[in-house]
């Protein structure tokens, strides 16, 4: 069968490229992006009789998204009396055997109905929980045919999933995204990566793209994300003077402190929550705060924390800690620890971040990636109107808790040079 199809040149050798396990595609607003992987779609099971599976997190979504798309493609390529399209449940089947099928993450439980899927492509895959996207990979199996997934959104907040497993999360470091907005196309081992905006998209009216440019005035971060395609930092930085230098820099700096304040302190958690302990020195006189060495683990009892710090009990270093948990400060203090309950209070959260926000600059070790994780982007939540709630955050960052705890009964002085007694 001999088609014709116009495309857009940026994604032409996307569309033929079957070479890669994985292909990730993120892009700006109009970028084409979804159009081309549906076609790409089209294309191969046209040509070998293979069975996909279309995923977004809403199964509700797909209908008017995904399904009309590959509706209008068919369309369009005047295939649509060769392939029959059924709403009931959503499949599309191919003259030749081959079909698509459409799943929502939202019902999880009907995919383990599926069975020989050979090329997956998740649609807003940054809306799918992590939990969900490893699913999917199991799901990905057949006896002899490649395997595919197609891999489509755009960019969100650095702090999500995909970002982190893409490209950089703490010392898991796969490709800068700064490098993917250079070179456009990027191949990593068994990953393709693919970055568009809305110039790729020939077929654009100019003035949609004109419409995007004037995000820029009114909504910088939502024209990051619609006009440049570009991961971010989504709302407002709650430490906007966080830096990470390399460990022996930071340790180099602390020894040039004519009088350090030294302290530590702990955060508890277990099941979802981390016991995250940090050491913290303070340049009182240029008002820096360095965090030089953490213990982030969770998952584990108290007595195997005990021996995992012992380093702790040895020196006689003193630690804050917590004071929601007196019972377990207890039984650290039976076990020979130096510790002692930080003060809590109503509002005490929003006096602890003030006081951390007052430092003029704030260094973390390349020793401390956890930390680095949680507090290098870390954003306020917001409300219902968008404004910022200042004792709630984007994550629940312990090792920020930990620091809050170590500087518990630390005088600060405010940018005017008052001491503020906290």
């Amino acid at each position: 069968m001999m088609i014709e199809k116009e495309v857009n040149p940026h994604f032409e050798d996307f569309i033929f490229d079957w070479t890669h396990k994985f292909y990730f595609l993120v892009g700006g607003y109009g970028s084409s992006k979804s159009y081309h992987v549906a076609l790409k779609l089209v294309l191969k099971l046209l040509e070998e009789k293979r069975t996909a599976l279309v995923v977004r997190e809403v199964y509700d979504t797909i209908r008017d998204s995904c399904f009309a798309l590959f509706e209008e493609i068919c369309i369009e390529m005047e295939l649509d009396d060769h392939i029959k399209f059924v709403t009931s449940p959503m499949q599309i089947r191919f003259p030749n055997g081959s079909k698509i099928i459409f799943k929502g993450m939202d019902k999880p439980a009907k995919l383990k109905s599926i069975h020989n899927v050979s090329i997956i492509w998740i649609e807003e895959c940054s809306e799918v929980k992590y939990v969900g996207f490893k699913e999917l990979i199991g799901r990905l199996r057949h006896p002899t045919l490649d395997l595919h997934m197609i891999l489509s959104t755009n960019p969100v907040s650095t702090s999500n999933w995909c970002y982190k497993y893409f490209f950089k999360y703490k010392k898991n470091f796969i490709l800068d995204d700064e490098e993917l907005y250079r070179e456009r196309v990027v191949i990593i081992k068994n990953t393709l990566y693919h970055h568009s905006t809305a110039d790729d998209n020939l077929f654009l009216p100019k003035s949609y793209i004109e419409q995007l440019e004037e995000l820029q005035v009114h909504d910088p971060d939502l024209y990051r994300i619609a006009r440049k395609g570009r991961f971010g930092v989504n709302g407002k930085v709650v430490l906007p003077q966080f830096v990470e230098w390399s460990h022996e820099k930071v340790m180099d700096a602390i020894m040039e402190i004519r009088s350090p304040i030294k302290r530590a302190g702990m955060d508890f958690g277990f099941e979802e929550s981390y016991n995250a302990l940090v050491r913290l020195a303070v340049d009182h006189k240029e008002k820096i705060l360095y965090i030089y060495w953490e213990y982030y683990k969770n998952k584990m009892t108290d007595d195997r924390t005990a021996i995992e710090i012992i380093e702790f009990k040895n020196s006689g270093e003193q630690i804050r800690a917590d004071s929601a948990e007196p019972k377990t400060i207890q039984y650290y203090k039976q076990m020979g620890f130096r510790m002692r309950a930080a003060k809590k209070f109503p509002g005490s959260r929003s006096q602890y971040t003030k006081k951390i926000k007052r430092f003029k600059k704030i260094i973390c070790s390349s020793n401390c990636p956890n930390v680095i994780g949680e507090l290098k982007d870390l954003t306020y939540a917001v409300n219902k109107d968008g404004e910022i709630i200042e004792d709630e955050f984007s994550i629940d960052p312990h090792t920020f808790s930990a620091i809050w705890y170590a500087l518990d009964d630390y005088e600060v002085s405010d940018l005017k040079g008052n001491v503020t007694y906290e």
